[in-house]
Protein backbone atom coordinates (compact mmCIF):
# COMPACT_ATOMS: atom_id res chain seq x y z
CA UNK A 1 0.00 0.00 0.00
CA UNK A 2 0.91 3.40 -0.77
CA UNK A 3 2.75 5.81 2.06
CA UNK A 4 0.96 8.57 0.63
CA UNK A 5 -1.04 9.90 4.05
CA UNK A 6 -4.40 10.79 2.65
CA UNK A 7 -7.67 9.71 5.30
CA UNK A 8 -11.31 9.95 3.20
CA UNK A 9 -13.16 10.81 6.60
CA UNK A 10 -16.74 10.71 4.32
CA UNK A 11 -15.95 13.16 1.54
CA UNK A 12 -17.52 12.92 -1.46
CA UNK A 13 -16.07 12.03 -5.03
CA UNK A 14 -17.82 11.10 -8.17
CA UNK A 15 -17.29 8.27 -10.60
CA UNK A 16 -15.62 9.45 -14.07
CA UNK A 17 -19.08 10.05 -16.62
CA UNK A 18 -21.10 12.78 -17.07
CA UNK A 19 -24.11 13.81 -19.39
CA UNK A 20 -22.27 16.97 -20.49
CA UNK A 21 -20.12 18.13 -23.38
CA UNK A 22 -17.92 20.64 -22.09
CA UNK A 23 -15.53 19.91 -19.56
CA UNK A 24 -15.11 23.62 -18.16
CA UNK A 25 -18.84 24.02 -17.78
CA UNK A 26 -18.96 20.02 -16.18
CA UNK A 27 -16.21 21.32 -13.57
CA UNK A 28 -18.08 24.35 -12.76
CA UNK A 29 -21.07 23.58 -12.75
CA UNK A 30 -21.73 20.06 -11.61
CA UNK A 31 -18.43 18.79 -9.90
CA UNK A 32 -17.19 21.77 -7.87
CA UNK A 33 -20.64 21.96 -6.48
CA UNK A 34 -20.99 18.23 -5.67
CA UNK A 35 -17.44 17.62 -4.59
CA UNK A 36 -15.46 20.23 -4.01
CA UNK A 37 -12.80 18.95 -1.49
CA UNK A 38 -12.02 15.91 -4.35
CA UNK A 39 -12.51 16.69 -7.78
CA UNK A 40 -12.55 14.31 -10.46
CA UNK A 41 -11.67 15.18 -14.19
CA UNK A 42 -14.75 14.58 -16.23
CA UNK A 43 -15.32 11.93 -18.48
CA UNK A 44 -16.99 13.43 -21.77
CA UNK A 45 -18.94 9.96 -23.07
CA UNK A 46 -20.46 11.75 -25.93
CA UNK A 47 -17.23 11.84 -27.62
CA UNK A 48 -16.34 8.54 -29.38
CA UNK A 49 -13.02 8.85 -28.15
CA UNK A 50 -13.29 9.09 -24.78
CA UNK A 51 -15.19 5.83 -24.90
CA UNK A 52 -14.02 3.41 -22.30
CA UNK A 53 -11.96 0.98 -25.13
CA UNK A 54 -10.86 4.03 -26.60
CA UNK A 55 -9.53 6.36 -24.10
CA UNK A 56 -6.48 4.93 -23.17
CA UNK A 57 -5.02 2.73 -26.28
CA UNK A 58 -2.79 5.32 -27.75
CA UNK A 59 0.82 4.20 -27.89
CA UNK A 60 -0.27 0.29 -27.31
CA UNK A 61 1.21 -1.71 -30.17
CA UNK A 62 -1.87 -4.25 -31.70
CA UNK A 63 -4.58 -2.33 -30.87
CA UNK A 64 -6.16 -1.10 -34.39
CA UNK A 65 -8.75 1.89 -34.25
CA UNK A 66 -10.33 2.59 -37.22
CA UNK A 67 -14.14 4.15 -38.46
CA UNK A 68 -16.33 1.57 -39.48
CA UNK A 69 -20.25 2.51 -40.34
CA UNK A 70 -19.55 6.14 -38.88
CA UNK A 71 -18.63 4.32 -35.85
CA UNK A 72 -15.02 4.13 -34.51
CA UNK A 73 -14.45 0.30 -33.78
CA UNK A 74 -11.03 -1.27 -31.74
CA UNK A 75 -9.79 -4.40 -32.67
CA UNK A 76 -6.09 -6.34 -31.52
CA UNK A 77 -3.92 -7.57 -34.77
CA UNK A 78 -0.71 -8.83 -34.27
CA UNK A 79 -0.25 -10.00 -37.67
CA UNK A 80 -0.61 -5.67 -38.89
CA UNK A 81 2.74 -4.81 -40.37
CA UNK A 82 5.30 -3.48 -38.39
CA UNK A 83 3.68 -4.84 -35.07
CA UNK A 84 7.16 -6.77 -34.07
CA UNK A 85 9.42 -3.11 -34.48
CA UNK A 86 6.17 -1.22 -32.58
CA UNK A 87 6.63 -3.64 -29.79
CA UNK A 88 10.31 -3.69 -29.41
CA UNK A 89 9.70 -0.09 -29.29
CA UNK A 90 7.28 -0.49 -26.42
CA UNK A 91 9.08 -2.29 -24.30
CA UNK A 92 12.10 -0.13 -24.37
CA UNK A 93 10.08 2.17 -23.64
CA UNK A 94 8.30 0.54 -20.65
CA UNK A 95 11.84 -0.57 -18.84
CA UNK A 96 12.50 3.02 -19.18
CA UNK A 97 9.92 4.31 -17.64
CA UNK A 98 9.28 1.55 -14.89
CA UNK A 99 13.29 2.35 -14.36
CA UNK A 100 13.28 6.14 -14.01
CA UNK A 101 9.34 7.47 -13.75
CA UNK A 102 10.91 10.76 -14.90
CA UNK A 103 10.63 9.04 -18.69
CA UNK A 104 6.71 9.50 -18.78
CA UNK A 105 6.32 12.92 -19.22
CA UNK A 106 7.01 13.22 -22.60
CA UNK A 107 6.56 9.38 -23.33
CA UNK A 108 4.07 6.99 -25.45
CA UNK A 109 2.03 6.94 -22.86
CA UNK A 110 0.59 9.98 -22.12
CA UNK A 111 -3.05 10.41 -22.48
CA UNK A 112 -3.53 13.32 -25.50
CA UNK A 113 -5.76 15.75 -24.49
CA UNK A 114 -8.27 14.80 -27.45
CA UNK A 115 -9.11 11.72 -25.72
CA UNK A 116 -9.16 13.23 -22.29
CA UNK A 117 -10.04 17.09 -22.24
CA UNK A 118 -11.17 16.83 -18.74
CA UNK A 119 -8.26 16.38 -17.36
CA UNK A 120 -6.39 19.13 -19.40
CA UNK A 121 -9.20 20.90 -17.76
CA UNK A 122 -8.68 19.91 -14.59
CA UNK A 123 -5.27 20.93 -14.49
CA UNK A 124 -6.47 24.47 -15.97
CA UNK A 125 -9.18 25.24 -13.77
CA UNK A 126 -7.44 23.72 -10.07
CA UNK A 127 -7.93 27.01 -8.94
CA UNK A 128 -11.88 27.04 -8.89
CA UNK A 129 -11.65 24.93 -6.02
CA UNK A 130 -10.47 26.35 -2.79
CA UNK A 131 -10.82 23.42 -0.35
CA UNK A 132 -8.80 20.58 -1.81
CA UNK A 133 -8.00 17.53 -0.35
CA UNK A 134 -7.05 15.35 -3.14
CA UNK A 135 -7.74 15.09 -7.14
CA UNK A 136 -9.31 11.60 -8.65
CA UNK A 137 -8.50 10.18 -11.99
CA UNK A 138 -9.53 7.04 -13.81
CA UNK A 139 -8.28 4.12 -16.19
CA UNK A 140 -10.03 1.25 -18.02
CA UNK A 141 -8.69 -1.60 -16.09
CA UNK A 142 -6.69 -4.37 -17.71
CA UNK A 143 -9.80 -6.85 -17.48
CA UNK A 144 -12.20 -4.58 -18.46
CA UNK A 145 -9.81 -3.31 -21.60
CA UNK A 146 -8.67 -7.20 -22.40
CA UNK A 147 -12.44 -8.36 -22.44
CA UNK A 148 -13.61 -5.92 -24.71
CA UNK A 149 -10.69 -5.88 -27.48
CA UNK A 150 -11.20 -8.55 -30.02
CA UNK A 151 -9.45 -9.73 -33.01
CA UNK A 152 -10.93 -10.14 -36.52
CA UNK A 153 -11.76 -14.10 -35.57
CA UNK A 154 -13.87 -12.68 -32.27
CA UNK A 155 -11.43 -14.30 -29.66
CA UNK A 156 -10.98 -11.90 -26.77
CA UNK A 157 -7.63 -10.09 -26.50
CA UNK A 158 -7.11 -11.58 -22.47
CA UNK A 159 -6.71 -15.24 -24.20
CA UNK A 160 -3.94 -13.65 -26.54
CA UNK A 161 -0.10 -13.43 -23.94
CA UNK A 162 1.22 -10.98 -26.28
CA UNK A 163 -1.12 -8.38 -26.31
CA UNK A 164 -2.30 -9.16 -22.94
CA UNK A 165 1.22 -8.38 -21.45
CA UNK A 166 1.53 -4.91 -23.55
CA UNK A 167 -2.34 -4.06 -22.30
CA UNK A 168 -1.76 -4.45 -18.83
CA UNK A 169 2.43 -3.08 -19.33
CA UNK A 170 0.67 -0.07 -21.35
CA UNK A 171 -2.15 1.07 -18.96
CA UNK A 172 -0.04 0.65 -16.05
CA UNK A 173 2.57 3.14 -17.02
CA UNK A 174 -0.49 5.63 -18.53
CA UNK A 175 -2.04 5.18 -14.88
CA UNK A 176 1.66 6.32 -13.50
CA UNK A 177 1.78 9.27 -16.34
CA UNK A 178 -1.94 10.29 -15.01
CA UNK A 179 -0.59 10.55 -11.45
CA UNK A 180 2.48 12.66 -12.79
CA UNK A 181 0.50 14.78 -14.77
CA UNK A 182 -1.99 15.75 -11.98
CA UNK A 183 0.18 16.64 -9.36
CA UNK A 184 2.41 18.46 -11.79
CA UNK A 185 0.54 21.64 -10.38
CA UNK A 186 0.29 20.57 -6.66
CA UNK A 187 1.27 18.00 -4.00
CA UNK A 188 -1.75 17.19 -3.38
CA UNK A 189 -2.69 12.94 -3.19
CA UNK A 190 -4.23 11.36 -6.54
CA UNK A 191 -6.75 8.92 -6.51
CA UNK A 192 -6.76 6.88 -9.63
CA UNK A 193 -10.01 4.55 -10.10
CA UNK A 194 -9.42 1.45 -11.98
CA UNK A 195 -12.66 1.29 -13.96
CA UNK A 196 -13.45 -2.63 -13.97
CA UNK A 197 -17.40 -3.17 -15.33
CA UNK A 198 -15.96 -6.53 -16.83
CA UNK A 199 -15.68 -7.92 -13.95
CA UNK A 200 -19.66 -8.10 -13.17
CA UNK A 201 -18.97 -11.25 -16.27
CA UNK A 202 -17.12 -13.05 -13.58
CA UNK A 203 -18.22 -16.70 -13.51
CA UNK A 204 -20.13 -16.41 -16.67
CA UNK A 205 -19.11 -19.33 -19.41
CA UNK A 206 -17.31 -16.60 -21.31
CA UNK A 207 -14.32 -16.29 -18.83
CA UNK A 208 -14.35 -19.62 -17.23
CA UNK A 209 -10.98 -20.22 -17.88
CA UNK A 210 -9.86 -16.98 -16.38
CA UNK A 211 -7.91 -17.98 -12.99
CA UNK A 212 -8.56 -15.36 -10.03
CA UNK A 213 -4.78 -15.56 -9.25
CA UNK A 214 -4.06 -14.10 -12.81
CA UNK A 215 -6.90 -11.76 -12.96
CA UNK A 216 -5.39 -9.98 -9.44
CA UNK A 217 -2.05 -9.90 -10.92
CA UNK A 218 -2.95 -7.85 -13.59
CA UNK A 219 -4.40 -5.49 -11.67
CA UNK A 220 -1.42 -5.44 -9.55
CA UNK A 221 0.58 -4.47 -11.82
CA UNK A 222 -1.34 -1.61 -12.70
CA UNK A 223 -1.54 -0.57 -8.82
CA UNK A 224 2.17 -0.92 -8.48
CA UNK A 225 2.97 1.43 -11.11
CA UNK A 226 0.64 4.01 -9.64
CA UNK A 227 2.35 3.52 -5.96
CA UNK A 228 5.77 3.78 -7.79
CA UNK A 229 4.67 7.85 -8.02
CA UNK A 230 3.30 8.13 -4.93
CA UNK A 231 -0.37 7.62 -6.42
CA UNK A 232 -3.81 5.85 -4.83
CA UNK A 233 -4.98 2.89 -6.44
CA UNK A 234 -8.23 2.04 -6.33
CA UNK A 235 -10.73 -0.62 -8.46
CA UNK A 236 -14.45 0.31 -9.14
CA UNK A 237 -16.76 -2.01 -10.02
CA UNK A 238 -20.22 -0.83 -10.18
CA UNK A 239 -22.32 -4.56 -10.06
CA UNK A 240 -21.61 -7.61 -8.15
CA UNK A 241 -18.00 -9.66 -8.70
CA UNK A 242 -15.84 -12.01 -6.77
CA UNK A 243 -14.89 -9.24 -4.13
CA UNK A 244 -12.32 -11.44 -2.61
CA UNK A 245 -9.86 -11.09 -5.41
CA UNK A 246 -10.06 -7.02 -4.72
CA UNK A 247 -10.16 -7.59 -1.18
CA UNK A 248 -6.89 -9.58 -1.51
CA UNK A 249 -5.00 -7.70 -3.95
CA UNK A 250 -2.69 -4.27 -3.66
CA UNK A 251 -5.58 -1.53 -3.69
CA UNK A 252 -5.86 1.46 -1.56
CA UNK A 253 -9.63 2.39 -2.28
CA UNK A 254 -12.37 -0.71 -3.35
CA UNK A 255 -15.27 1.49 -5.33
CA UNK A 256 -18.74 -0.36 -5.23
CA UNK A 257 -22.64 -0.01 -5.62
CA UNK A 258 -23.29 -0.17 -2.07
CA UNK A 259 -27.10 0.64 -2.80
CA UNK A 260 -27.44 -2.88 -4.96
CA UNK A 261 -24.89 -5.00 -3.97
CA UNK A 262 -23.70 -4.24 -0.05
CA UNK A 263 -24.85 -7.43 0.81
CA UNK A 264 -22.83 -9.49 -1.63
CA UNK A 265 -19.88 -7.21 -0.23
CA UNK A 266 -20.36 -8.29 3.36
CA UNK A 267 -20.29 -11.77 2.88
CA UNK A 268 -16.75 -11.66 2.37
CA UNK A 269 -16.06 -11.07 6.53
CA UNK A 270 -12.35 -12.17 6.74
CA UNK A 271 -11.17 -10.20 3.52
CA UNK A 272 -13.22 -7.58 4.36
CA UNK A 273 -12.37 -7.11 7.94
CA UNK A 274 -8.36 -7.93 7.19
CA UNK A 275 -8.69 -4.84 4.19
CA UNK A 276 -10.26 -2.20 6.42
CA UNK A 277 -7.50 -3.53 9.28
CA UNK A 278 -4.98 -2.63 7.09
CA UNK A 279 -6.48 1.32 6.64
CA UNK A 280 -7.66 0.62 3.58
CA UNK A 281 -11.18 2.67 1.99
CA UNK A 282 -14.31 1.80 0.73
CA UNK A 283 -15.73 3.94 -1.91
CA UNK A 284 -19.38 3.63 -0.76
CA UNK A 285 -21.51 4.35 -3.76
CA UNK A 286 -24.56 4.46 -1.73
CA UNK A 287 -26.41 6.82 -4.37
CA UNK A 288 -28.46 5.28 -6.91
CA UNK A 289 -27.90 5.27 -10.60
CA UNK A 290 -29.26 2.31 -12.38
CA UNK A 291 -33.09 2.45 -12.32
CA UNK A 292 -34.59 5.87 -12.80
CA UNK A 293 -37.30 5.14 -10.04
CA UNK A 294 -34.65 4.80 -7.32
CA UNK A 295 -32.81 7.76 -7.70
CA UNK A 296 -36.47 9.59 -7.68
CA UNK A 297 -37.27 7.93 -4.74
CA UNK A 298 -34.49 8.58 -2.53
CA UNK A 299 -33.66 11.12 -0.67
CA UNK A 300 -30.26 12.14 1.69
CA UNK A 301 -32.31 11.17 4.88
CA UNK A 302 -33.19 7.77 3.22
CA UNK A 303 -29.32 7.42 2.12
CA UNK A 304 -27.82 8.07 5.08
CA UNK A 305 -30.05 5.99 7.17
CA UNK A 306 -29.12 3.29 4.85
CA UNK A 307 -25.43 4.11 5.20
CA UNK A 308 -25.81 3.45 8.98
CA UNK A 309 -27.47 0.18 8.62
CA UNK A 310 -24.98 -1.04 6.26
CA UNK A 311 -22.42 0.36 8.66
CA UNK A 312 -24.01 -1.56 11.57
CA UNK A 313 -23.44 -4.43 9.41
CA UNK A 314 -19.84 -4.26 9.42
CA UNK A 315 -19.52 -3.66 13.27
CA UNK A 316 -18.36 -7.14 14.22
CA UNK A 317 -15.83 -6.73 12.12
CA UNK A 318 -14.80 -4.05 14.52
CA UNK A 319 -15.31 -0.89 12.95
CA UNK A 320 -18.17 1.20 14.76
CA UNK A 321 -19.56 4.30 12.52
CA UNK A 322 -16.87 6.66 13.64
CA UNK A 323 -14.43 4.36 12.67
CA UNK A 324 -15.76 3.64 9.35
CA UNK A 325 -16.65 6.87 8.06
CA UNK A 326 -12.83 7.49 8.46
CA UNK A 327 -12.41 4.96 5.62
CA UNK A 328 -15.39 6.17 3.75
CA UNK A 329 -15.70 8.34 0.48
CA UNK A 330 -19.30 8.63 -0.49
CA UNK A 331 -19.39 8.26 -4.44
CA UNK A 332 -22.84 7.57 -6.53
CA UNK A 333 -23.34 3.97 -7.78
CA UNK A 334 -21.61 4.49 -11.14
CA UNK A 335 -21.10 7.52 -13.63
CA UNK A 336 -23.83 9.13 -14.36
CA UNK A 337 -23.08 10.20 -18.15
CA UNK A 338 -26.14 7.94 -19.61
CA UNK A 339 -28.70 9.59 -17.28
CA UNK A 340 -31.09 12.11 -18.27
CA UNK A 341 -29.71 15.70 -16.65
CA UNK A 342 -32.49 16.03 -14.11
CA UNK A 343 -31.69 12.80 -12.57
CA UNK A 344 -28.00 13.20 -12.91
CA UNK A 345 -28.06 16.49 -10.99
CA UNK A 346 -30.33 15.02 -8.38
CA UNK A 347 -27.60 11.86 -7.76
CA UNK A 348 -24.60 14.55 -7.89
CA UNK A 349 -26.74 16.51 -5.30
CA UNK A 350 -27.28 13.58 -3.27
CA UNK A 351 -23.68 12.57 -3.34
CA UNK A 352 -23.05 15.94 -1.68
CA UNK A 353 -25.20 16.00 1.01
CA UNK A 354 -25.12 12.76 2.32
CA UNK A 355 -21.51 13.27 2.65
CA UNK A 356 -22.32 16.65 4.62
CA UNK A 357 -24.27 15.14 6.90
CA UNK A 358 -22.38 11.75 7.47
CA UNK A 359 -19.38 14.16 8.42
CA UNK A 360 -21.65 16.28 10.67
CA UNK A 361 -22.41 13.23 12.42
CA UNK A 362 -19.35 11.12 12.30
CA UNK A 363 -16.32 13.26 11.67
Amino acid sequence: MTSIKFIANGQSVLIGSLPVDDPAQALQNWILPSTPTIPIWPQLVSRPLERMLHQFIEGIPGIVEEEKENDLSVYYDPQKEGFEEEQLAFYEDYLMAAEDPNFLPDSRFQVSKMRAQGMYTLSDLQGLFPELTALKGQITGPFTMLTGVHDTDDRLGYYDPIIRDIVVKGLAMKAAWQVQFMQKDSDLPVLIFIDEPALAGLGSSSFISISEDDIRSDINEVVQAIHQVDGLAGVHVCANTEWHILLNSQIDILSFDAYGYFDRLALEKTALGNYLTEGKILAWGIVPTGEHDDIKKETSESLIKLWEEQADVLAPLGFSREALIKQTLITPSCGTGSLPPDLARKVLDLTRDVSKELRKKYV
